[in-house]
């Protein structure tokens, strides 16, 4: 039996439209959770609220606790989906990139995804990244910071906080495809946070 499709020349020209996309699409949508999100019940972090005590897995898989990385440094911490695609090591990078102006600016950087230590050891490796890779490999501090998937749930979120020395968050900023901005935005940041002391 024969699909049934019609053709949507004005929208997709030369293509066709199969009904089995439009149920697919609305049978995402259906999926999606009614109920309040982490995010929506203001449970998590915002600009100038503390960070939650969180633990994550270094690259040589031993525990580390979040808020110990905060006190010396101003922290720069960045949630990305995963090690080694295209836009995460553009944003990676970036970072690397203006590390040694972090790092004179009072700064540390972290990036955070559900990728083992293994892959975070490679995926350095490769791209000689400067910074710590930490694993978050169940989400469990991706829920405690609130941070929802793209793309109908089916991309992590990618989001960078900038955190003083108390653990205050000072700036948030949300993009999946804007990952240089991630870079700019923190940079800015910090150096309005040195120049404010």
């Amino acid at each position: 039996m024969k699909s049934f499709e019609f053709r949507t020349r004005r929208v997709f020209p030369g293509r066709l439209f199969h009904v089995g996309h439009l149920c697919l699409g609305l049978f995402i949508l259906g999926c999606a959770d009614p109920t309040p999100s982490r995010a929506q019940e203001g449970s998590v972090p915002k600009v100038g609220s503390r960070i939650p005590d969180c633990t994550l897995i270094d690259p040589k898989e031993k525990k580390v606790r979040l808020l110990d990385l905060v006190g010396d440094r101003v922290l720069v911490l960045f949630f990305y989906p995963k090690d080694g695609t295209s836009g995460c090591t553009r944003q990676a990078c970036g970072f690397r990139d203006v590390h040694a102006e972090l790092l004179e600016a009072g700064a540390r950087v972290v990036g955070v995804s559900s990728d083992s230590a293994q892959s975070h050891r490679e995926f350095a490796a490769e791209y000689q990244l400067p910074f710590l890779l930490l694993s978050d490999p169940e989400g469990k501090v991706r829920d405690r910071f609130g941070i929802e998937p793209d793309l109908f749930g089916l991309v992590p979120g990618r989001v960078t906080y900038v955190i003083d020395r108390k653990g205050i968050v000072r700036h948030i900023y949300r993009s999946q495809l804007q990952v240089r901005r991630h870079v700019k935005e923190a940079l800015e940041t910090v150096r309005q946070l040195r120049s404010s002391k």
